[in-house]
């Protein structure tokens, strides 16, 4: 199979990152297991950080449709390689899903006979949180208020800056970022800054396959239409629009601004960026 191991580079990074993740939602939703967001926050920029270094010598370890978007709109892969990290990183994040709930079903079904929660009403979103997101975020209390478009701002501000920071780290001609070995680190702690700061108000998905396969996951599990927020479609402007977005903007303002910028400074003046 031409590119096999950037699919399945893409399909195992994003099934890591995704499961590792949704997993600290879920045992902080079941079991009270965390303090606060930071913990979860940091439990995902881990997870973006393993994720990278296990699968980026398969693939460049894009593991988001959106940071792949942005990669080939900044020449840094062929538009007929998108189609397949795409297709990989949703198949990677719905097995990770249903990873999830075999080994939490039992529980999750516990506590919502515990709290008299009727899977498929609006009540369940508490436990459908576990998988997809929701704006505002169902546990950030009565003062988080959102509107669509303040959600979509959210989101695309924030893989905006994510983006803008995977740039930076990987380009050559950067001469203040980090080693390659370090690089995945800081592309983590980076997820653990943004989820800390925007979780509050949409949960911070800044990856469509991370949103959207996991709830389509939960529709299919008796979650139905209290998986899908906003009369049923404002997560597809919200956490599919709003990460692509952001992304493409980064893209440009690095590739036609930014990148320039950094190659005029180098010695050489030739471009000496690695994969991305």
């Amino acid at each position: 199979m031409k590119y096999g191991h950037e699919f399945i580079g893409e399909l195992l990074g994003t099934f890591l990152l995704v499961f590792i993740g949704c997993s600290s939602v879920a045992v902080s939703v079941l079991f009270s297991a965390h303090a606060g967001l930071f913990q979860i926050a940091l439990i995902w920029g881990i997870g973006v950080t393993i994720a990278i270094y296990a699968t980026r010598h398969l693939s460049c370890a894009h593991l988001n449709p959106a940071v792949s978007v942005a990669m080939a709109l900044g020449r840094r892969m062929t538009w007929q390689r998108l189609p397949v990290y795409v297709a990989a990183q949703f198949i990677g994040a719905f097995l990770a899903a249903a990873l999830l709930y075999l080994l939490f079903s039992g529980s999750i079904s516990q506590y919502e006979g515990i709290h008299a929660i009727v899977r498929g009403t609006p009540q369940s979103i508490k436990t459908a949180q576990i998988f997809g997101e929701f704006y505002p975020n169902p546990g950030a209390g009565a003062a988080a208020a959102v509107t669509l478009g303040g959600a979509f701002a959210a989101e695309a501000v924030g893989t905006f800056i994510l983006v803008l920071m995977i740039f930076s780290l990987t380009e050559g001609c950067n001469l203040g970022r980090p080693s390659d070995n370090l690089c995945p680190f800081f592309i983590g702690l980076t997820v653990t800054v943004l989820i800390s700061v925007l979780a509050p108000l949409t949960q911070a998905g800044l990856n469509p396959a991370r949103d959207f396969s996991p709830r389509l996951f939960a529709w299919l599990m008796g979650w139905g239409t209290a998986a899908l927020p906003d009369a049923h479609y404002g997560f597809l402007i919200v956490y599919m629009l709003g990460p692509v977005a952001g992304a493409m903007a980064a893209s440009t303002l690095f590739t036609f601004v930014i990148e320039p910028l950094m190659q005029a400074k180098s010695l050489s003046g030739k471009a000496c960026r690695p994969c991305a």
